[in-house]
């Protein structure tokens, strides 16, 4: 394997060693080999969300887990047998990957009306309500009231049987503003209940105010606390105020570039293809600006030091370079950050395979096209190559010619390695296509979703709540809708029921 810093995948070192030269995917509809064995094909994970785009399991994200179909990849489950067995019957074994994707929409197809794990329940009704078909303990959960209990509920104090604006506007405040309501302002818009318009206007303006509260938008506030897995800060680095024992850089400026690009009527896609630079200007109210790149010269460990033409939003910033990139030629350590914590898609759990054709090459002598190694770095490295003119640790700038100063450490072909590479089976000439990719793919508008949904609904989205997610996050990129704003969609998203039930 090879020797880059795993950070979060670490995990692959562990599947590796159960995986076959062919691959690993996050279906089981495995292939029966000429001696029975079982093996895994990659794009299975994203080919299954076309195939059911409205199954539970693909409302949140374009690929499924690999349990879906496997136990320990590449041994198949109960279910993935039942495809396995349907799969292209008589052809020779192993499938090339695209004679797999082409026999896949029949074997699924026929097993749909099969119970793989006996428990009454069909595979079809179980991948599309949320249960898993290989799991007899797992069934479809639904929330529902009777008739009766649905008028009793809505004459009621609380209507737990839908969504009660009361209880939605109560958390609203608490969620968005942060403090509990007082009794004159509940009395106050429980008098608007007769009317709805009435009160939705009162909901949204409601949250309109706790937006701009510091609450929402300061230092340690909620936005502040939805970036930080994103943003990873790490004190005994940082830089600038409050400065840790080895001051590399600022990871402030990449909170005030997170909460520019998530409010006002700005396009959320920044996050990735935004040049600007941001500073804080006060905290209450909080307010933000640009920074004129003139301002910039001469700031020590500012956080950007990349020219304007060569930013993408936030995975080009000094702090990430830093955390990221570090030291290291070719890094995939940063390219897997960007595409897990932007995309929703984790490599460690083998989210998100999309294999290059003629991938890996191993330009610094990492190993990575061993067998074990390959299935990964076939999508890993494609999606890397864009990030290799970028200095890590130290420089953080943009450099043609970065390669050249690896030679010593990592060998003569490491400066082969391309600036071009490939995401979601797209090539692109650089980090700047890269970024736009990313930043107009399904991946990206359901991540922006699922990372909102779960901090003000509380939870992860459930089955029952399928149809409202999925209404969201394309709504979300919608031109006549939400067209990439995020204050519109939380002014969409306090009016569902997931949010308004009690």
């Amino acid at each position: 394997m090879t020797s880059w810093r795993v950070g979060r995948f670490s995990g692959l070192k562990a599947w590796a060693a159960v995986i076959t030269a062919v691959g690993l995917s996050a279906l089981a509809a495995g292939l029966a080999s000429p001696g029975g064995e079982a093996v895994a094909k990659p794009p299975a994970s994203m080919e299954f969300c076309k195939i059911y785009p409205t199954a539970h399991a693909c409302a949140a994200s374009p690929v499924v887990n690999c349990t879906t179909c496997h136990t320990v990849p590449p041994a198949r489950n109960l279910f993935g047998a039942q495809v396995a067995e349907h799969l292209a019957p008589g052809a020779a074994r192993p499938l090339s990957d695209a004679d797999y994707i082409a026999a896949l929409p029949a074997a699924l197809k026929a097993v749909e009306a099969l119970d793989a794990d006996g428990d009454g329940i069909s595979n079809l009704d179980e991948i599309l309500k949320g249960s898993a078909p290989e799991n007899g303990d797992s069934r479809p959960t639904a929330v529902s009231c009777t008739p009766g209990q649905t008028r009793s509920a809505a004459a009621g104090r609380w209507n737990t049987c839908g969504y009660d604006p009361v209880h939605a506007w109560r958390k609203v405040v608490l969620d968005v503003c942060g403090r509990s309501p007082t009794r004159a302002e509940t009395d106050a818009f429980r008098r608007r209940l007769p009317s709805e318009s009435s009160w939705r206007e009162g909901i949204s303006g409601q949250l309109d105010t706790c937006l701009r509260s510091p609450y929402w938008l300061g230092v340690n506030g909620v936005l502040w606390n939805l970036a930080n897995a994103k943003i990873n800060p790490q004190d005994s680095i940082k830089a600038g105020p409050r400065a840790g024992s080895i001051p590399l850089a600022d990871y402030e400026w990449d909170y005030n570039l997170f909460a520019w690009m998530n409010t006002g009527d700005r396009d959320v896609r920044g996050l990735l293809t935004s040049q600007d630079f941001v500073k804080r200007v006060s905290d209450d109210p909080p307010t933000f600006a640009a920074v004129p790149d003139a301002d910039l010269k001469g700031m020590r460990q500012a956080g950007q030091t990349v020219p304007r033409e060569k930013r993408a939003g936030m995975i080009t910033t000094r702090w990430f370079t830093t955390v990221n990139t570090m030291f290291t030629p070719i890094p995939r350590t940063t390219a897997a950050a960007a595409y897990r914590q932007y995309l929703g898609l984790d490599l460690a759990r083998m989210q998100g395979l999309h294999p290059a054709v003629a991938e890996p090459i191993d330009y610094d002598a990492k190993g990575v096209a061993a067998p074990a190694c390959a299935v990964c770095h076939s999508t890993l490295d494609p999606l890397t190559y864009p990030f290799t003119r970028y200095d890590g640790i130290i420089r953080n700038n943009y450099n043609p010619n970065r390669l050249k100063n690896f030679v010593r450490t990592d060998g003569a072909r490491v400066v082969e390695a391309p600036e071009a590479g490939e995401i979601f089976g797209q090539k692109v000439a650089n980090l700047l296509e890269w970024s736009q990719v990313a930043a107009n793919s399904d991946a990206f508008a359901q991540k922006v979703t699922w990372d909102y949904w779960k901090m003000m609904v509380g939870r992860e989205p459930s089955p029952a709540d399928q149809t409202e997610f999925a209404l969201m996050w394309k709504s979300l990129k919608a031109p006549d809708k939400f067209n990439y704003r995020v204050e519109r969609m939380l002014h969409a998203l306090v009016l569902t029921e997931a949010y308004g039930r009690p």
